[in-house]
């Protein structure tokens, strides 16, 4: 049997996040992740290189996106020899392609790869009925005037009526800030208690900049040089002046666009390696990726649309012979505070840890003090399929410099999922 090898994390690169609709409304999924992958590859003199893979995706997809990245890395300037497999499990995508590359790299099939997430809400695909569609497939199928016109036999005006963008759960019908909103009643979770996570994520990401932390990670995208979402002035007087976004009427609702993430558009990047890779090229190690887990629940059936990390990552400790006291940072994906308070609750709760994770003792509480020191969604934004990648970038960064010595990824997706992701300092 093959030893299984370390999985290098060299390092990462990611373009500026921002708000839907503002900076990168003229951007594509192609265009974002093109940007991201050139940024990577000169940051670590890779132009020209063949990498044995490249893996990741979108969330937001159109038809034209053909094998997105592939193109994308194509446009990057990377060998034309380098393959390029898209995939997709919503928010956990670039997280999930660095697992999968990984094991490929522990197991010896590949020596490099780069996992690669974008997502633009700016550029959300407008869907008309398939009425409609059809019509515009005979149009183009047509081979005469006549043929043309009976495309258009029977046309009524109220075919041009688009389906309007969404990402409401299917089975559900409910946007994940309704799901989040059940999951914050049935967790008792405070409205206060969920701005004070939020102003803490705000507070850390500022500091973060203050302190230069981001200025070897990004790569400016369209005139953009840091994340634009991003709030040093926010306060919890000014949260508290939000009305709920997501339970408007009830006079319950705690969610606001204060304490969830907003609509955000970007692209992010890991290189990861084997050892032997990275030493040839005179590249450097900054941490290993040694463990992952992704996990789902029955959300319809009521169990929490964001509750599948807390199934990932008990699953993967237990593998990995561990507990919450042997992690020195804790990087939780925030895409709503109530979320990462609920988890928090559930991995303390022994009713919840005997009766869906099969713990006969609770995981326990973590010290706030571990928990995102650097900010997380809440602050930066939320590009679906680049959070992963944001999030393993950083942490990678994180154990490098600060000196700690093993960091836990937990990232919530839609569809009931989670991933999760054990990181240790080189």
């Amino acid at each position: 049997m093959t030893e299984l090898r370390k999985i290098a994390i060299v390092g990462s690169a990611r373009i500026p996040f921002a708000r839907g609709h503002t900076a990168y409304v003229e951007q594509t999924n192609l265009s974002l992740m093109a940007t991201v992958l050139r940024g990577l590859a000169e940051k670590y003199d890779l132009r020209g290189t063949r990498i044995d893979e490249v893996m990741g995706g979108a969330v937001i997809g159109h038809s034209r996106d053909f094998n997105l990245t592939r193109e994308a890395l194509l446009d990057a300037g990377f060998s034309p020899r380098t393959p390029g497999t898209t995939m997709q499990i919503a928010c956990g995508t670039s997280l999930q392609a660095a697992l999968t590359l990984g094991a490929k790299i522990a197991t010896g099939e590949i020596e490099s790869g780069i996992a690669v997430g974008s997502d633009t809400v700016s550029d959300s695909p407008v869907v008309f009925g398939n009425k409609f569609q059809h019509r515009m497939i005979n149009l183009s199928r047509a081979r005469n005037l006549g043929e043309r016109f009976k495309a258009f036999k029977g046309f009524s005006f109220g075919e041009l009526t688009p389906v309007a963008p969404s990402v409401n759960e299917p089975r559900t019908g409910l946007s994940m800030g309704q799901h989040a909103e059940l999951m914050a009643r049935e967790w008792g979770i405070t409205r206060q208690a969920q701005d004070a996570l939020a102003l803490a994520s705000h507070q850390n990401a500022t500091k973060a900049y203050d302190e230069g932390f981001h200025d070897d990670l990004l790569v400016p995208c369209a005139g953009l040089v840091r994340d634009n979402n991003v709030r040093a002035d926010t306060t919890l007087d000014k949260m508290a002046s939000m009305k709920p976004a997501f339970d408007k009427s009830s006079g319950h609702g705690t969610l606001t666009a204060a304490n969830s993430t907003p609509l955000t558009d970007g692209a992010s990047s890991v290189l990861l390696a084997s050892e032997e890779w990275a030493r040839e090229r005179g590249l450097p190690v900054l941490a290993y990726l040694s463990m992952g887990a992704v996990a789902a629940n029955d959300f319809a059936g009521g169990e929490g649309l964001l509750m599948a990390p807390t199934i990932a990552v008990s699953d993967m400790l237990t593998r990995a012979g561990l507990g919450f006291d042997d992690i020195d940072l804790f990087e939780i994906h925030e895409a709503f505070a109530a979320q990462v308070l609920c988890t928090l609750k559930a991995w303390n709760s022994p009713a919840y840890c005997k009766d869906v994770l099969g713990r006969n003792e609770v995981l326990g509480e973590i010290d706030p003090a571990k928990i995102n020191i650097k900010g997380s969604s809440l602050a930066y934004g939320h590009p679906f399929a680049a959070t992963g990648g944001r999030i393993l970038g950083v942490t990678a960064k994180l154990l490098n410099t600060e000196a700690k010595q093993r960091a836990l990824i937990s990232v919530c997706t839609a569809g009931g999922q989670g991933v999760a992701a054990l990181v240790e300092r080189a």
